[in-house]
């Protein structure tokens, strides 16, 4: 099923209608709408997995926890809504007798228009129709039209018609949600008028071509891709040989997890030379499970990517896992050198079940490598009490959005201090795509100077801010 020019038409009509309506309502109307929302879907939970189930190939058990975390992160921006910080009010009285003097500015955050929403395939919930860039985008107070994911259609249907009665049935406006199929439509949405700022999860490729259509408008918008991410670790001798054979469980657990399918897979480890930590890799490699993959071009796409890894001549297998109706797991071996030497073969992404392990010899060569490490959602640093690993701290915070020093990068947290983003590739901004403060990237300031009370929004009356946090001459003010 393709949108047709006319279909997306009236569907951006029926959006740009309905953002005033969003714009302009409080915060517990919002609130309201958003779990509303949450409340539908989670009532149709059983409905909704079966049918994710019989399209991804994905386990009932792991759908049936993305629902939970999807809904769980509606009711997280409507509490936000309802804290009030995110408008970042601020307010700076009329001064005379500064220089030059200074009017009355009162500042805030609000929405800016409607909002295209791009799918992910493996997340068919937490990033699809129902997931975060939705859901931030809605509590900005923007309506959202959603592009489909081919690999996932009958889900993206049914759960757009279950969000949107709901947005509707509890007061929101008609064109609050809306989806449409089909990339030559989701070209043209990116860069209908209509639309002010995009969110998109997916390919580097695909990311790019869109992120250039929205750069590319006589208006040009903002585009908020997450797109590449090998998510480098790094494991220092003191860690390898104090706990070598848990953190090696650790990594084959986390590399295979969702069959390698998570945007925060450990993609390259950097590993001690001779500390034997590719053995105890393999000890627990080879009894790896794969799996089905998504999509076929998924299926496809993944032993070319192993066999261009392979094909470089740094390149060793250190083993594979069980032979399996899929996708198998496989674990590479390379150096630093060669990283340094070719980044952009033993660097590339490889989205499934595969791992690179990369010996180093120095602190000197790890650096160098890690240097050469393309932007990334993640960097993990796996050391010991004592080890100096300052040097490496300091590339990793450069490189990455979220740095762990426990456990392993797969599995985000939908909290208000998470960060899921990171430098190019990992995204194309600066802002996160889950947790509280992804509301960011749907706002735009406005100030009003001197104007009248009666004129001002509700939020910025001085009998408003008394309840809300605020900064008044500089002064933080939280009630």
């Amino acid at each position: 099923m393709t949108t047709t020019t006319e279909q997306l038409e009236q569907l951006t009509q029926a959006a740009a209608a309905a953002a005033p309506v969003w714009r302009r309502s409080d915060a517990a109307t919002r609130a309201s709408w958003l779990r509303a929302a949450a409340d539908a879907l989670d009532a149709h939970g059983e409905e909704l997995v079966a049918i994710a189930h019989e399209e991804t190939r994905l386990a009932e058990a792991r759908l049936t926890g993305e629902v939970g975390r999807t809904t769980g992160q509606l009711r997280l921006f409507a509490s936000a809504l309802e804290e009030g910080s995110y408008l970042e009010l601020t307010v700076d009285d009329a001064d005379a007798s500064a220089t030059p003097p200074r009017p009355e500015l009162r500042r805030m955050l609000t929405g800016v228009g409607p909002v295209a929403v791009f799918s992910a395939s493996n997340f068919p919930f937490a990033f699809s129709v129902a997931g975060g860039d939705t859901a931030s985008a809605l509590a900005a107070g923007n309506p959202v039209i959603v592009k489909a994911h081919s690999g996932h259609p009958r889900l993206s249907r049914r759960t757009a018609e279950i969000m949107a009665q709901a947005l509707e049935g509890a007061g929101a406006p008609r064109g609050s949600l809306a989806l449409i199929e089909g990339r030559e439509a989701g070209n043209a949405l990116v860069q209908h008028p209509v639309i002010q700022a995009a969110g998109f999860t997916g390919s580097v490729s695909g990311g790019r071509a869109l992120f250039d259509l929205a750069s590319g408008r006589p208006d040009p918008i903002p585009f908020y891709g997450e797109l590449g991410s090998v998510n480098p670790v790094v494991i220092t001798p003191a860690a390898a040989g104090a706990r070598g054979e848990e953190l090696a469980k650790g990594l084959v657990g986390s590399f295979t997890l969702g069959v390698g399918q998570f945007c925060t897979k450990p993609g390259v480890v950097f590993v001690p030379e001779g500390a034997g930590f590719e053995d105890l890799v393999a000890r627990f490699a080879v009894d790896a499970e794969g799996g089905p993959l998504l999509t076929e071009r998924i299926t496809d796409a993944f032993p070319l990517g192993v066999a261009h890894l392979e094909a470089d001549p740094s390149v060793t297998v250190v083993a594979e896992g069980r032979p399996t109706d899929g996708a198998q797991p496989v674990v590479l071996a390379t150096d630093a050198a060669a990283v340094v030497d070719r980044p952009d073969t033993l660097l590339e992404e490889c989205f499934g079940p595969v791992t690179v392990l990369v010996r180093y010899s120095s602190p000197d060569q790890l650096l160098a490598a890690l240097r050469a490490v393309p932007g990334s959602l993640t960097g993990t640093l796996h050391s010991e009490p004592g080890d100096d690993v300052a040097d490496v701290l300091e590339v990793l915070e450069r490189r990455v959005g979220r740095v762990l020093f426990a456990g392993w990068p797969t599995g985000v947290a939908v909290t208000w201090s998470q960060h899921h983003g990171g430098p190019w590739p990992a995204t194309t901004s600066l802002h996160t795509s889950v947790g509280a403060t992804a509301i960011r990237r749907f706002l735009r300031p406005v100030v009003f100077q001197d104007a009248p009370a009666e004129l001002l929004p509700a939020v910025l009356r001085d009998d408003a801010l008394a309840s809300l946090p605020h900064r008044r001459n500089g002064v933080l003010r939280v009630p």
